[in-house]
């Protein structure tokens, strides 16, 4: 696949997953949020958790569980250390979670999965 053609479907995922998270009660307060260090993927607030979601689109659940390494949750990690304030209020709960998209299959939610 190539660079562009991966580039088109991850923003694909990163839509649906905002959908999906849109369905269940969250609202979406930023998309493909940057700073010096990293990105996250989205981050969304229900009630008072505020929710850092990395989303990895694979052909297979172990394809995209493989794909959120250590690595790669500590850039999540430092990016949404670095992105934090701009979103937080007193007493917010304030997670990292991780969406795996498989073709064919709803979207797996998985909560808190950065305990750095």
């Amino acid at each position: 696949m190539t660079r562009k053609a991966a580039e088109q479907r991850g923003r694909r995922a990163e839509t649906f997953a905002c959908w999906y998270l849109r369905l269940r009660g969250w609202r979406i307060l930023a998309r493909r949020a940057r700073v010096p260090g990293g990105e996250v993927d989205i981050v969304a607030r229900r009630g008072k958790t505020l929710a850092f979601v990395e989303v990895k689109a694979r052909a297979t659940s172990n394809d995209a569980e493989f794909a959120l390494d250590d690595w790669r949750l500590r850039r999540v990690a430092v990016a949404a250390e670095r992105i934090a304030p701009r979103f937080m209020r007193p007493d917010d709960d304030v997670r990292i979670d991780a969406m795996f998209m498989v073709p064919g299959r709803l979207p797996t939610h998985l909560k808190d999965v950065w305990q750095g």
